[in-house]
């Protein structure tokens, strides 16, 4: 059945790989990009033609409440990933990530309310979770605040919560394991290590190399959104992906650099790094739930990954400050 959504934070890394598997289905899309005065649809920009035509694209904000409400009148799901994400700038300003991550997605949930949509996806993100307690991570394990952004993020995942309990607002907590692929930004690990690298850098500079993540490809990403947007049922369950292994910083950068081509030497600098009770040191998630929940399972391999990842930086290079610290 054809359904009219709304996609908010549609300009964004993920966000924009949703959209465009959306339209891929035969939606109906509505797509709010944060307002600028040079009318930048962000990466929505990089659709084909074809798929960019097949998009409603409004320009604001989600800390609005009034437009908010506007854009989710008429729609039938809404897909909400608008969210202040880097983790450094959240030490720099914890205020707004309150502001957009908290009362911007108090926003949705209010208007999804008044529309009485059919149903409403939360992003959440496995940095709720901090540091492991125990290994693989299941959706039952403590939340843990270390850092502004995760706390905002938790935050957020319980104000869908009391909204499912308080008002029966159909809602579906999505959590993402760690999202890398084509359009990512320079904030993130593999992004900065490529982007010095095919500019020529000898040395590559990270933060802490011990940290291990659980990776997930963008596509995949994307397709457990639908699938969470599609199956009956799951209203008021919080869901959460990944691929089930584990790499760490200095490993991922090591293929980073291979599948580059690069001999560059990693080196850890002190201005990259997290507060040491703030460094999330495992993430490694149980995906059992997804898989038998959304019928959701990993499709693209890290390598495999990789791979399509240098391809769009490579094409793209000049987008990326490779020689900035990136927060």
């Amino acid at each position: 059945m054809r359904m009219k959504f709304l996609v908010t934070g549609s300009g964004g890394f993920i966000g924009s790989h949703v959209v465009e598997t959306l339209v891929k289905t035969g939606h109906q899309i509505r797509a709010l990009v944060r307002y600028n005065s040079r009318g930048s649809w962000g990466h929505l920009d990089e659709l084909a033609p074809g798929v960019r035509g097949k998009i409603e694209v409004r320009l604001g904000d989600v800390t609005d409440p009034s437009l908010v409400r506007s854009l989710v009148d008429g729609c039938d799901i809404v897909l909400h990933l608008a969210a202040l994400i880097g983790i450094p700038y959240s030490y720099h300003a914890p205020a707004s990530y309150v502001a957009t991550n908290v009362g911007g997605t108090l926003n949705v949930l209010e208007a999804c309310r008044q529309a009485r949509v059919r149903r409403v996806i939360v992003t959440s993100t496995s940095e709720v979770y901090g540091t492991a307690r125990y290994t693989p991570i299941d959706e039952a394990h403590p939340l843990q605040g270390q850092s502004p952004y995760s706390a905002s993020k938790i935050a957020a995942d319980k104000l869908a919560e009391s909204f499912y309990c308080s008002f029966d607002l159909p809602v579906v907590t999505l959590r993402p394991f760690n999202t890398y692929g084509p359009r990512q930004s320079a904030r993130a690990v593999i992004p900065t290590v490529m982007t010095q690298a095919l500019n020529g850098a000898e040395v590559i500079r990270l933060g802490n190399l011990e940290p291990k993540r659980d990776l997930t490809f963008v596509e995949d990403t994307a397709r457990a959104f639908v699938l969470a947007a599609e199956t009956p049922g799951i209203e008021g369950q919080v869901i959460h992906f990944g691929q089930g292994q584990a790499v760490s910083i200095g490993e991922l950068a090591q293929r980073c650099l291979d599948t580059v081509g690069s001999k560059a030497r990693l080196v850890s600098v002190s201005e990259r790094q997290r507060p040491g009770k703030s460094e999330v040191g495992l993430l490694l998630c149980n995906a059992t739930k997804a898989r038998e929940t959304l019928k959701w399972t990993p499709q693209v391999t890290l390598d495999e990954g990789l791979r399509r990842t240098a391809d769009y930086m490579r094409a793209n290079l000049r987008q990326y400050k490779h020689e900035d610290y990136a927060v």
